[in-house]
């Protein structure tokens, strides 16, 4: 199956909390990339709300619901109780666990699963009670013991912090190196009978080749390159165009 994309919404709600206004609309231009062929809505609310916020996962949810029942609503963030709290009252598809401080701009490293591994537990199980899958952000380092103890937490998935791979638009040897970096540890999950999905700093650019590298990668959630060549493409095509990136027929 083709990868799949999911459109994160944090950098939309950003720019409508620049004023105590209404627009740019997650609803709508949530609807707008679903109806493109989407497969899904991402948000990240953090403690701040300084993006999305608390009361914008209801209206998303019921967009989901009501009109693009085959898609799904993905929840990421640092699995505090508050967190936890609110991914029960969302019922997403999928929650997506990060390490992230409350005080990072963005998320920038996967967890360490020597360290967290109990507390994972905990809370893998926690979700996967409710019925929703869970996928832990992850660093792309070929590190094949951190995946056997991502595996032993119960998840369903790992996601590749793609970060550094993104960061090497004018590099394309550094760009290779990490790309393979990034491959081992997919290969590895797979292994272990983990799905792999991968987000952060992705474009129509760089997506091609990690699809190549990674033919089985089951998703990927793009926010702020997907926002960007929105403002000049609109959203619309701009799903449109990432779905191809992604091998998808259009």
């Amino acid at each position: 199956m083709p990868t799949t994309l999911s459109v994160n919404v944090n950098a939309i709600a950003m720019l409508r909390n620049r004023r105590d206004l209404p627009w740019p609309s997650l609803e709508n231009l949530g609807r707008i990339a679903l109806q493109a062929g989407a497969s899904g809505l991402t948000v990240h609310p953090r403690p701040d709300q300084r993006h999305v916020r608390f009361s914008d996962l209801p209206v998303l949810r019921a967009l989901i619901d009501d009109e693009f029942p085959q898609t799904e609503f993905n929840i990421e963030g640092y699995p505090s109780e508050d967190f936890l709290d609110l991914c029960e009252r969302s019922e997403p598809e999928q929650v997506t666990l990060v390490p992230d401080d409350p005080s990072q701009a963005t998320s920038d490293h996967g967890f360490d699963f020597r360290a967290d591994q109990e507390m994972l537990k905990r809370v893998v199980g926690r979700l996967k009670s409710k019925g929703m899958r869970v996928s832990l952000f992850a660093d792309g380092d070929g590190d094949t013991e951190a995946v056997q103890l991502a595996k032993s937490t119960g998840a369903d998935r790992i996601e590749l912090y793609t970060g550094p791979y993104g960061g090497c638009y004018d590099d394309p040897s550094l760009g290779a190196t990490i790309l393979e970096k990034l491959g081992q540890t997919a290969d590895a999950a797979f292994a272990e009978g983990l799905e792999v999905n991968a987000g952060h700093d992705l474009t129509v650019a760089n997506l091609p080749a990690l699809v190549k590298r990674i033919p089985k990668l089951a998703e990927v959630s793009i926010g702020h390159g997907l926002t960007a060549d929105a403002l000049e493409y609109g959203m619309a095509e701009t799903v449109r165009r990432f779905r191809r990136a992604c091998g998808q027929t259009i």
